[in-house]
């Protein structure tokens, strides 16, 4: 069975389960009820007619007769013999006198048989002239109901019928559209599956209600989107890797040819340009290596607990040389009382020499670079520089992998451009983040923030 037929048929069930109990329940109250409007109204007209003959004959001595006979009309005319079998008010009611005796026997009591208190304060009394002159009990069997009686329940029954055919019909037709409501949806995303098991990506579906399918569709969408991202960024690295070993491999290929054939003759100077290619590709594979391994969850941190200032101390004692050299201030700034991180120190100095090396790289002579350490919930380490800045439509990139803002730039020595991410896959490591501010003629900043314990906020 398809997940519309088994929603069809559990709506319809349950549509047939609760119209069926209704009509049964509105069929027996329907009967109960008409039962006891008919009593009712017949010993209405009984006490009416047992008061009268009372206000006629002012006793009940007329009444004091045989088992098996009518009481003696008010108008006089003789009692008349009936059967136990009979269906009149005397076979429904019992007459007693205000004394609780009998005086209309059935097959149940007596004549002159006299009513318990206790009961007689459950028959309705007979009132002449503001006096209790008697008590009708009804009887606890009730007779058959007479034809036009029956005719009626059948017309009741009959307009049952109907309802609850119309009811479970309109309960099909409503069952078949909440089926399809419901499955509909199901369907696209299974169609849009298989589309995906067949590499068709870019697959989306309509997002018809705010339901669970809704949220369903709706994460479906999403996770095809990242699909088609990540697929076109794997191409794009697939791309990028073979990039970046073409043009230090086409240089090393080119001078061993060239030196095997005797074109160039071996010297000091060619051996260095080859060993520095080789180096890069050594330095790239390295980096590959470390983003493979973060990717898999395999990174190792050696934590312990250290102060953010002295990072950022130990990695500007590091570039403070070459900073000179380029004419290019390199400045240190740090909160005091900051709590202590507990972090692999070598990780962290790595992200921030990449940052720092990337500052020194594109900000011009005269330019400051400041590294900052800061509290503003967690721990903030920054990297600010006075270069050219970057377009806000490359700043949400730069820490993908190649991602390179100017693409007529090639990468300099040793520098693979995978330096950001795996600044980003280190920082994340430590339960951080890293972001980017950028200013375009201004500067940027690049900020990590690393968590600490509520102890060592409370210590600060």
């Amino acid at each position: 069975m398809s997940l519309r037929v088994k929603l069809t048929l559990a709506l319809l069930i349950t549509s047939l389960s609760g119209v069926l109990i209704v009509a049964v329940l509105v069929q027996r109250g329907t009967i109960n009820e008409f039962d006891s409007f008919v009593m009712e109204q017949e010993r209405a007209n009984f006490i009416a007619d047992m008061a009268a003959y009372y206000e006629a004959f002012g006793s009940w001595e007329g009444m004091r007769m045989a088992r098996g006979r009518l009481p003696v009309q008010p108008n006089g005319e003789p009692p008349v013999q009936f059967s136990p079998e009979d269906h009149g008010p005397i076979a429904k009611f019992t007459l007693v006198d205000q004394d609780g005796k009998v005086l209309t026997p059935n097959k149940d009591v007596a004549p002159n048989e006299v009513i318990p208190a206790a009961e007689l304060k459950k028959a309705a009394p007979i009132v002449v002239e503001g006096e209790t002159v008697g008590y009708v009990l009804t009887n606890d069997e009730f007779p058959q109901r007479d034809a036009l009686e029956e005719a009626y329940l059948d017309r009741i029954n009959r307009m049952l019928i109907m309802a609850t055919v119309s009811v479970l019909v309109l309960g099909l037709l409503l069952s078949l559209f909440f089926a399809r409501s419901l499955s509909r949806p199901l369907r696209e995303i299974a169609q849009a599956i298989r589309s995906l098991s067949h590499g068709q990506l870019d697959q989306k579906v309509p997002v018809r209600s705010r339901d669970e399918v809704g949220q369903v569709a709706a994460a479906f969408n999403q996770m095809s989107a990242d699909l088609v991202k990540a697929n076109q960024l794997r191409r794009q690295m697939t791309a990028d890797i073979a990039h970046e070993l073409r043009t230090p491999l086409s240089v090393l290929v080119g001078y061993l040819e060239s030196l095997c054939e005797g074109l160039l003759k071996p010297n000091p100077a060619r051996f260095k340009i080859m060993h520095d290619e080789a180096r890069h590709l050594q330095h790239l594979v390295e980096d590959l290596r470390t983003l493979s391994l973060a990717d898999a969850g395999e990174l190792q941190l050696n934590a312990q607990w250290i102060a953010a200032e002295e990072l950022i101390r130990l990695t500007a004692a590091a570039f403070s040389h070459q900073a000179e050299q380029q004419g290019i201030r390199l400045a240190v700034e740090a909160e005091p009382n900051l709590p202590l991180l507990h972090a692999d120190p070598d990780r962290i100095i790595q992200v921030l020499s990449n940052l720092v090396s990337n500052a020194l790289r594109y900000t011009p002579q005269a330019g400051c670079i400041t590294l900052a350490a800061r509290l503003d919930g967690d721990v903030v380490l920054s990297v600010q520089d006075t270069g050219a800045g970057i377009e806000a439509d490359h700043l949400s990139h730069i820490f993908e992998r190649f991602y390179r803002v100017d693409t007529s730039r090639q990468q300099s020595e040793n520098e693979s451009g995978l330096g950001l991410a795996i600044a980003k896959s280190y920082v994340e490591l430590h339960g951080g983040t890293i972001s980017a501010d950028s200013q375009v003629g201004v500067g940027t900043t690049i900020s990590i923030r690393l968590p600490v314990s509520r102890l060592e906020k409370d210590a600060a």
